[in-house]
């Protein structure tokens, strides 16, 4: 047995291990290896990120000054487009204005049938309801309505002319039609002809005129007559078309006054009828075409009398619906429909000449306002019947009713249209 032997102890090796076990050794380096393959590996992502980021940002703000640059060239473009469109919006404004009076009804032309079907009930929904309003307040009511809100006068309107068309003949064409026919049959102020002034020019106020229509007629009409002049011995008949003799003037001076509750053309002055902008006995002749609208209808026919002259004529046309005695049960005859009517405007001071009933639509009254001779007159008349008091006691008694109910309560009835 060899010196320093012992067993387990391998001291035939020709090679001698230093420091512990070799697999523990390769083991430490290469953990450390893989550790710094970790670090290279996460340095080589850092600067990958931070370039990946740099160009991303690169990306973004090119991106962002592409979006800038779209932007303004909308802008520019939206600018221009308001340009062009408030150009356009104001040379229609001035074509409407020089050629187009009246507000034309909404267009329907892009709508299917369904949408026009359903349009036209949305409208005449909203026509009925502001005609109601219309007839169930005072008019200084109305007058603010329509300030605070000036479109529900077109609505209206636009409703009416629907209205209209289904009508057997427009009371506005009827009294135009009279005017014409007065003018030139008759001289001013003669029997069968209009009223006049002293200086025989005719100067009629339309309360209530809407759009103006009989104005505008009227006025079309003078030019035609007057730029004929001499030249023109007959006229025609309105019923057969037959042409008479005229013994009416040559020409013709004829003023029209039209008021209503907006300023839908340069024809029509704003106001509340029962205060319009017009002298005393300044007017030959007043008329209310389906204008007794307010719950206050009679400050409107005692304004009438204050701007009627003596000999002055008061035309009215009304819906016989409107009238107490049309609504009985009983049967009554035509001509005592508005009978109630005609009484209170003789209280009012007026004196009746006329009721046409013929029409299945409507009732025309015409009334004069009485001269004081023929006021005198009246008086000594009622003096000598001992009845004088009695008519003091019935205006007396028609202010009471008044005071207590509004005449558009009980004289007459408001025009409502049904619901549907």
């Amino acid at each position: 047995m060899a010196l320093f032997q012992v067993s387990g102890w391998d001291l035939k090796q020709e090679k001698i291990a230093v420091g512990g076990p070799a697999g523990k050794k390769k083991s430490n380096r290469e953990k450390r290896r893989a550790k710094k393959s970790e670090r290279d590996a996460h340095e080589k992502e850092t600067e990958q990120e931070d370039v990946n980021v740099d160009e991303k940002g690169e990306v973004e703000q090119e991106e962002e000054t592409k979006i800038q640059a779209l932007k303004e060239s909308k802008t520019v473009k939206k600018e221009a487009t308001k340009e062009k469109s408030k150009k356009r919006k104001q040379a229609e404004v001035e074509q409407e204005t020089t050629v187009v009076e009246a507000p034309l009804p909404i267009s329907t032309q892009k709508l299917t049938p369904l949408q026009q079907k359903m349009m036209a009930k949305l409208s005449g929904s909203r026509f009925r309801w502001i005609n109601e309003q219309l007839y169930t307040i005072s008019s200084e009511e109305a007058l603010d309505l329509i300030k605070q809100q000036p479109s529900l006068f077109d609505e209206y309107h636009q409703g009416f002319r629907s209205q209209v068309q289904s009508w057997p003949e427009n009371p506005v064409d009827v009294f135009v039609n009279q005017i014409k026919t007065r003018a030139t049959a008759r001289p001013i102020n003669a029997p069968g002809g209009l009223p006049g002034l002293s200086n025989k020019k005719v100067v009629v106020a339309d309360m209530g005129c809407g759009e103006a229509q009989l104005a505008l007629d009227v006025n079309n009409f003078v030019k035609q007559h007057n730029s004929q002049g001499s030249k023109k011995k007959f006229a025609k008949n309105n019923n057969n078309n037959k042409r008479f003799p005229t013994t009416g003037p040559k020409t013709l001076d004829i003023e029209v006054h039209s008021f209503d509750l907006k300023k839908q053309n340069d024809r029509i002055t704003v106001a509340d009828i029962k205060n319009v902008p017009l002298e005393d006995e300044s007017c030959t002749i007043v008329i209310f075409c389906l204008a007794l609208m307010g719950t206050n209808f009679l400050d409107f026919i005692e304004e009438a009398y204050r701007i009627l002259a003596p000999r002055g004529e008061l035309w009215i046309a009304e819906i016989k619906s409107r009238f107490t005695e049309s609504g009985e049960k009983k049967i009554i005859k035509p001509e005592d429909v508005g009978s109630e009517f005609v009484e209170t405007l003789k209280l009012c001071g007026f004196f009746h000449k006329k009721t046409d009933n013929d029409n299945k639509m409507f009732t025309r009254f015409e009334f004069f306002k009485p001269p004081p001779d023929i006021l005198a007159e009246r008086r000594a008349k009622l003096e000598r019947k001992k009845k004088f008091v009695e008519h003091e006691t019935d205006k007396e008694e028609l202010e009471s009713k008044r005071s207590e109910k509004p005449e558009g309560e009980w004289l007459l009835k408001p025009c409502i249209y049904k619901r549907r």
